[in-house]
């Protein structure tokens, strides 16, 4: 065996040392509570990757989206027209941007937040995911006491991803795990535009 070679053999064993001494110390078997926040692309992207891997393991899924609904979207079509098992909300309104009703997006985001504090409560439900949840706490448009409260009493064994930017303290602060996405570069930026397939 060449020098090079044992040496990489050497750092790896120590390497797998390590992380098999993390997953001995992991012995708390119990649902996960998962931020994807920051201003990059990939938030929701990634918390759909997670539904097709519970779904690969037969487990129950619910996915409420806030904000998006007015303009179709590749996961919507995918799960309304192939996973007819997976329970969708949509709150249907658009970006409040283009809303632009603050009364009409309270009353919307009031009923959809009771769809998920449905799915919050029901122990069949193995994950669920709150799509865009954060702009509701950062518009005030839901209760942040309601929502955390929701969101630390549900079942033992459900996991629940909550995506969007920013979401306050207080929710970060109750996850078990916070991923930030960062916006390096952009093509819409550079004037390119939202690519089906890709951005939606």
């Amino acid at each position: 065996m060449t020098d090079k070679n044992q040496k990489h053999k050497t750092a790896m064993e120590k390497q797998k040392a390590k992380v098999d001494a993390r997953i001995a110390q992991a012995s708390d078997e119990r649902g996960v509570a998962v931020l994807l926040t920051g201003n990059g692309k990939g938030k929701s992207s990634s918390a759909f990757g997670m539904v097709l891997r519970a779904l690969g393991y037969g487990q129950k899924v619910g996915v409420v989206q806030f904000i998006k609904g007015q303009q179709l979207s590749g996961e919507e079509i995918f799960i309304r027209d192939h996973l007819p098992q997976v329970a969708f909300y949509q709150m249907g309104t658009g970006f409040t941007w283009d809303t632009q009703d603050r009364t009409a997006d309270i009353a919307a985001a009031e009923k959809t937040w009771a769809y998920a504090e449905y799915l919050l409560r029901d122990p069949s439900f193995n994950l669920v995911v709150l799509d865009e949840l954060t702009y509701m706490l950062a518009y005030e448009y839901l209760d942040e006491a309601r929502v955390i409260r929701a969101i630390t009493q549900r079942p033992y064994e459900q996991s629940v991803v909550v995506t969007g930017r920013g979401g306050g303290a207080a929710l970060r602060d109750i996850m078990d795990t916070v991923s930030e996405v960062k916006d390096i570069k952009h093509a819409f930026n550079s004037g390119i535009k939202a690519r089906k397939g890709v951005d939606y």
